[in-house]
């Protein structure tokens, strides 16, 4: 049976969101990290849509909503929030990866009482440094994920455009969301490739040690892109805590 999906887009202050849904049932939203777009879900879109209804945001200035310039992270995250306030989403789980990641936080700190549960994939929240060193570190990085993927992530980069990317890398390098995880009062999984190069899983083990209550799970055999890596064990993890009573989006509670 083929997968029905609906594009649309949404505009804020001058910046546009684009956004693919599909599946039925309370909501999850999918969010890229720097040089990604929507696509980077397609392993994942159809486990999750068979028991949720999914957005696979691009966010501005990438994927279908290029030809913009991007925002930084605290600009996405409350572009996101006035998304999800327009769509009058509820409930909403929000599972992000690494920019995306740090986005979701944000989105979750701005206690909307829209976000009932964090899927935080490889998030940069904690990540520190110069944007070059940081970029020397992208050829490993890739190495260690899976080779046929490594297109895409060179297409949407072309897509985004080098100063996008640099805006992006810039901002959420210069932004941390330490002092934001204690106060998290959002049930929340931290899920890392055990051989990322990009973000190191000390990074993850940290970021899920400072929210409280948080669960932490890892990999063994993914890189950065967690989900493109080892999509079946990252979705069968993400449904089983989406699943579980408390996590905020149990299927049995559909539209």
């Amino acid at each position: 049976m083929l997968r029905r999906v609906r594009s649309e887009t949404f505009r804020y202050g001058g910046a546009t969101l684009h956004y693919e849904v599909s599946g039925r049932g309370e909501p999850v939203v999918l969010i890229h990290g720097l040089s990604g777009s929507a696509h980077w879900w397609r392993r994942n879109v159809p486990a999750l849509a068979a028991e949720y209804r999914v957005y696979a945001l691009d966010l501005a200035g990438y994927g279908h909503a290029r030809r913009q310039r991007t925002l930084g992270v605290q600009e996405n995250a409350e572009l996101v929030a006035r998304w999800m306030e327009a769509l009058d989403l509820r409930g909403a789980a929000l599972v992000g990866h690494s920019m995306g990641g740090q986005i979701a936080v944000r989105v979750a700190a701005l206690k909307s009482g829209r976000v009932d549960a964090l899927v935080l994939a490889c998030a940069s929240g904690l990540l520190a440094g110069n944007p070059v060193r940081v970029a020397l570190k992208l050829p490993r990085a890739t190495l260690t994920g899976r080779p046929t993927f490594l297109p895409r992530i060179l297409a949407d980069s072309l897509r985004a455009g080098l100063p996008n990317l640099w805006r992006s890398a810039t901002s959420l390098l210069g932004d941390s969301v330490a002092e934001l995880l204690p106060a998290l009062d959002i049930r929340t999984l931290v899920i890392w490739g055990r051989r990322d190069a990009l973000v190191p899983v000390e990074l993850g083990r940290k970021l899920a040690a400072a929210i409280p209550g948080a669960e932490y799970r890892e990999i063994p055999r993914a890189g950065h892109v967690v989900m493109v890596d080892a999509p079946r064990e990252f979705n069968a993890a993400v449904l089983d805590f989406l699943r579980r009573p408390g996590a905020g989006v149990a299927p049995e509670n559909r539209a």
